[in-house]
This record gives C-alpha cells, structure tokens and sequence, in this order.
C-alpha cells in the first residue's frame, strides 16, 4: 500500500492539522531493504521519518497493516507519539490464517469502488508479490491484542460498519485489551472507509484526539 488510498483522508485532516503521509521501505515504488524488517523494524522507521520531519506528540494513525506500525511506534515511542489509531486493524485473532483473510480481501474488495481496487492492485505491483509475501508473514503473525495492552497513551480502533476483515467484535476486543481504548464505527462502509468516506473518518478522529487525546498534552 501507499500514501495514494489515504489521499482523501489526509486532505480532509489538513484542513485544521499538520498532517504528514509516510511510504515505508518496499512500497509505494521505494528500495526494499536486503532483508525483510519485521513490524519492529518498520516502526522505528516511521519513527525516525517522523523525527525527521519534526514532528513531536504526534497522532499516528495506520490502516489495516498500517495499524501494526501505529500500534507498535506507540510501544516504542511514547516520548514522540501521543494517541493511535489502528484503523481496520489487521489481524483478527479468530481469523488469522493465511487463506482466510485472502478470503476475506477478495469479498471486500468486491464490493469497493472500482477505482480504488485500481489503486490497491497497483500498489502491490509495485511493490511486488515477493515483497508483500514476506510482508503479510510479519502481518499474519504479529499479536496486535497483546501488544496493544502495553500502550501507554490513548488508542482508537475505527472501521467501516461493513467491513468484513475488522468485524465489530474483534474492534471491540482489541479496544478492551488497550489501558486506554475506544472504539469508532464508519457506518455503511468497507474496509477502505478511509478512501470512501474521509470526512466521516476524519471526524470520528477528531472527536478522539478532542476527548482522549488533548487532555495529556503538554501546555
């Protein structure tokens, strides 16, 4: 994946935030490392972009894989990141194999636009299947519902209300596993919620960093 089917939501979130979109190693068209950096690894590489970049007590949010990243760069940098959220979080804990969520990818994507589906598609030719394969073995065995139990700051678990791959139950068990959870629903969306309906995305992050977020930063 890329910056390219978060577009609408960055737009949308800049109208009143700084807003950054980062490509890690290996997507969006970029080098692939000489070995494969599991979610750890691709974290402390969002982490070091962002410090890059400047930016401190940073809401990091992350979409399905994407979600891992923000999670884990929450664990390892409380000093940078202030709230996350794990946005269509992948992957469900009852629904881990391999076939399954490939299942799962292909019933959603029957139903999205067919434009974003062009996107998508095109973003895993860029990055190769190779590539992605070794990918999607850090995604499958990453324990996102352990790992979110060790956040310190606030975490919003968001998805579409018809996304098939982040079902209700599963966003609510993760919430309840964080210290400091909550959950946020996109009614009437998929899994690319975020493509489909950025204002209504963009609001329900809002309304967290108003009311969990805001209260713990520094004056």
């Amino acid at each position: 994946m890329s910056h390219r089917y978060l577009e609408r939501l960055h737009a949308d979130l800049a109208t009143d935030a700084e807003v950054h979109s980062i490509d890690l190693p290996g997507f969006a068209g970029l080098p692939t490392p000489g070995r494969t950096p599991g979610i750890p690894d691709m974290s402390r590489a969002l982490g070091l972009a962002l410090d890059e970049v400047g930016v401190r007590e940073a809401v990091v949010v992350g979409h399905s894989m994407g979600a891992q990243w923000a999670v884990e760069l929450g664990i390892q940098r409380p000093d940078l990141v202030s709230g996350a959220v794990a946005f269509g979080p992948v992957t469900d804990s009852e629904r881990r194999g391999p076939l399954t969520q490939a299942a799962l990818l292909l019933r959603d994507s029957a139903l999205e636009p067919p434009r974003l589906n062009g996107i998508v598609v095109s973003d895993y030719a860029r990055c190769g299947p190779a590539w992605y394969a070794r990918q999607a073995r850090h995604m499958l065995s990453y324990p996102i519902e352990d790992r979110v139990a060790r956040l310190t700051v606030p975490l919003l678990v968001l998805r579409g209300g018809n996304d098939p791959i982040a079902r209700q139950a599963w966003v609510e068990r993760l919430a309840a596993r964080a210290a400091d959870g909550a959950v946020a629903v996109v009614p009437g969306h998929r899994h690319l919620a975020q493509f489909t309906a950025p204002a209504a995305s963009a609001g329900r992050i809002r309304e967290f960093v108003a009311t969990k977020v805001s209260s713990q930063l520094s004056p």
